[in-house]
């Protein structure tokens, strides 16, 4: 557009001056000129230089360019007409500069207009690779404060002293004491490690940058380490600030590790990071708050005092946290006075601070879709059916054959989940196809859990067969259904030999080294400390555990056969039961009728792939596809 609008100023500028030349002679020429003189149609002709003034007896005044005939003036004369001069009309000093300089100060001030865009002067210039892409928010534009962060108040206590340190730090300086340089907060995904710096900030009114580790890198050599420069200098400009880096992972791994050894670019900007923190010329005032959930895997250099100082752990809310989440987020939203946070609380074990938010968010649309004005708790209750067990399938038709199947495969689930002392409550059995799976049995612990002792794992793995024990014993058949089942028993049973040390024969020892990815470990090579001997001995012990509670889910189904038979009819004529109902069928009862209403066509949500439940919350049949 700027050449565009450059060629247009040009091109008028000639037009209008060459323009001026042809219009004199458009009309009239010399000759005929003349002719008209000699016939008497010319009363006066006003000469001036080589520019004649024609005034005619009659019709309009008209000029033209004299061809330089030294026998005009007195052919004109003979003629009879009259004729004056004129002093040539020249142009001021300024304007003759102006209209000759002018096109060639036009391309130089566009010249001069693209390199400095080049350089860095607009967003995105051709040169301004090296230039910080973190974003200010100043203290008026951040309003959050800790009383929009719940869920975390260890954490919140951690950071309150780094907020006084900001406000008063003569306060702590006049004991000896230094501001700290970093602070890095780990935890789990949506815990809201990036909503706390926020508060910070907020609550210390000071500057905020923020950026994340992958905006550092880049695919030309030095541009992250220049970045970490440019980023450094404009926070020093604006000292006291905080500058927020999330997913710091990204650049700050361990030095060394991973493919391509030595000196690349990511080291570089690693390097360059260091020395900003705590180098010859640290920043004063600029506090250095970063976010990771793999904290395992970055350089130690980073994580020494001086540097970060101190390690916030920002874990999942536990029931009382997620109440506090929860009320957060329902100020957003108009509720009935039947919704109560403390039963949802209780109900959501091991969501984060984003699954919550989503919760309350799904709740809204299910309100929105039956065009309530409030939101219910049924609302809720569905919309956390759909977080952990996915959306229903409604419109997919299973053939007779398989829904007996997955009613049998579900029922087998639940009964073993019910008879063994350390399982967790069952809360809900459907065979509606939910998100990849055909039928889900969904548990919920009572409480939060922290620690797994072994009888709660070997009784987790029989759980998980009880799914293909009952399709074995009751449709003498084995399907696909059951493969996550096993990858999950399997993977239980790995980690009680390998990790946890809770076998007579191979005792507390790990057997497990260097099996992680590449590039998340810290070597290429895979380093075997374990004898094939040995090895032998783990899978023997692995393959025993899963034999002795694959028969004990056999014998509990098998004893318990008319239980199985009349929950799977229950099923196939309800498609999902509740507590009370499997409580009802387990004690020999007629079990209750289903007093919820099964959702219309209206109510059921868009199909889409759902979020991976938590450890233990859930069973699928899930037909030869990937572990959800």
């Amino acid at each position: 557009m700027i050449w565009m609008v450059v060629i247009l100023v040009l091109f008028s500028l000639f037009k209008h001056f060459d323009g001026r030349n042809q219009s004199r002679d458009d009309y009239y020429t010399y000759t005929q000129f003349m002719e008209d003189a000699k016939v008497g149609h010319i009363r006066h002709v006003s000469v001036q230089g080589d520019t004649l003034h024609v005034l005619p007896y009659s019709g309009r005044p008209y000029t033209l360019t004299s061809p330089g005939d030294i026998w005009m003036v007195s052919d004109l004369l003979k003629f009879g007409v009259k004729v004056s001069g004129q002093p040539r009309e020249e142009p001021s000093l300024l304007a003759s500069i102006f209209i000759s300089w002018f096109p060639m100060l036009l391309l130089i001030g566009v010249w001069i207009f693209f390199m400095k865009q080049m350089q860095g002067g607009g967003k995105g210039g051709a040169f301004s690779f090296g230039k910080s892409r973190a974003r200010m928010l100043d203290d008026n534009a951040n309003q959050t404060t800790f009383a929009d962060v719940a869920g975390c108040d260890e954490a919140k206590d951690e950071v309150q002293e780094l907020v006084d340190f900001l406000r008063e730090p003569s306060k702590f300086q006049k004991l000896g004491g230094r501001i700290p340089r970093g602070i890095l907060m780990v935890g789990s995904p949506g815990t809201g490690k990036t909503l706390l710096a926020r508060a910070i900030a907020g609550e210390a009114k000071v500057p905020f940058f923020s950026i994340s580790g992958s905006d550092f890198v880049e695919m030309f050599v030095g541009v992250g380490a220049s970045r970490v420069r440019d980023m450094f200098e404009n926070a020093k400009k604006h000292s006291p600030c905080i500058i927020f880096i999330d997913e710091i992972d990204a650049v700050g791994r361990q030095r060394g590790a991973g493919v391509g050894g030595g000196n690349d670019e990511r080291e570089q900007t690693l390097n360059q990071m260091l020395v900003e923190m705590d180098g010859f010329e640290a920043g004063k005032g600029v506090i250095v708050i970063a976010a990771t959930n793999r904290p395992d895997v970055l350089d130690p250099a980073l994580l020494r005092p001086g540097r970060f100082d101190r390690q916030v752990v920002v874990p999942l809310p536990d029931i009382r946290g997620r109440d506090q989440i929860l009320k957060v987020h329902m100020r957003k939203v108009p509720l009935t006075k039947d919704v109560n946070s403390t039963i949802l609380a209780r109900g959501t074990p091991g969501f984060s601070g984003a699954d919550l938010a989503n919760l309350v968010n799904e709740a809204a649309l299910f309100a929105a879709r039956r065009n309530g004005r409030t939101v219910e708790m049924s609302d809720f209750e569905k919309a956390k059916d759909k977080i952990i067990m996915g959306a229903e399938r409604r419109s997919m038709v299973m053939p007779e054959e398989e829904r007996r199947n997955t009613a049998y495969h579900e029922s087998g689930h639940a009964i073993v989940a019910k008879i063994l002392p350390k399982t967790d409550p069952v809360h809900k059995v459907t065979i509606i196809p939910r998100g990849r799976a055909l039928g889900v049995t969904m548990q919920l612990p009572e409480g939060d859990r922290y620690s797994m002792d072994k009888d709660r794992l070997l009784n987790t793995i029989a759980v998980l067969f009880g799914g293909r024990v009952a399709e074995e014993i009751f449709m003498q058949q084995m399907t696909t259904g059951a493969s996550n089942d096993f990858e999950r028993a399997t993977s239980i049973a790995r980690d009680i030999v390998t990790r946890y040390g809770m076998t007579d024969e191979l005792g507390p020892m790990v057997y497990a080294d260097n099996e992680g990815e590449v590039f998340l470990g810290r070597s290429v090579t895979k380093t075997t400390h374990v004898s094939e001997a040995t090895m032998q001995k783990v899978d023997a012990e692995i393959r025993r555990i899963i034999d002795d509670q694959y028969n004990i889910a056999r014998k509990i189904l098998e004893e318990n056969r008319n239980i199985v038979k009349v929950m799977a009819a229950t099923l196939l004529e309800w498609e999902t039961i509740d507590a009370d109902q499997i409580n009802d069928i387990m004690s020999g009862r007629t079990p209750r009728p289903n007093d919820v209403s099964s959702p219309t066509s209206s109510d059921i949500p868009p199909m889409s792939p759902p979020p991976p439940p938590s450890d233990g919350l859930t069973t699928e049949n899930n037909p030869g596809t990937a572990p959800i």
